[in-house]
């Protein structure tokens, strides 16, 4: 699932070198994500956003660990909650994996209905 979730650490690196054009790679910035935009160059567009992009080799697997939420449900309930911890209160999920039914029957299954529980336990 990794490898056909790299293209979003490619169109991710867009905006990190956005970010760092406008205000300089300094430490504000992590270095995880400065070091990793360097390898963009020559970048081809034809494949952006497209599961298995052969364009995007360039991309760690720690970017993509750190931009997309892989494995199974516990998994990413355990990440959802850290996002939330953190103060995240969106997210996105993308279905552009072989997996997608799998992931959206997980979603609305499991997934949802749990933070939907765990946010009326709040109240």
């Amino acid at each position: 699932m990794r490898e056909q979730c790299r293209w979003f650490g490619g169109m991710v690196g867009n905006h990190v070198a956005d970010i760092v054009a406008r205000y300089g790679d300094s430490s504000s910035v992590p270095a995880a994500l400065t070091d990793y935009i360097k390898g963009r160059e020559g970048y081809d567009y034809k494949q952006h956003g497209q599961a298995g992009n052969t364009h995007t080799t360039f991309v760690p697997d720690a970017i993509v660990d750190r931009f997309c939420i892989l494995g199974e449900v516990d998994e990413h309930l355990k990440r959802l909650k850290e996002l939330r911890d953190l103060g995240v209160d969106q997210f996105s999920v993308y279905l552009q994996h072989d997996g997608k039914q799998e992931t959206l029957d997980a979603y609305g299954k499991h997934i949802l209905p749990e933070f939907a529980a765990r946010t009326q336990a709040k109240k």
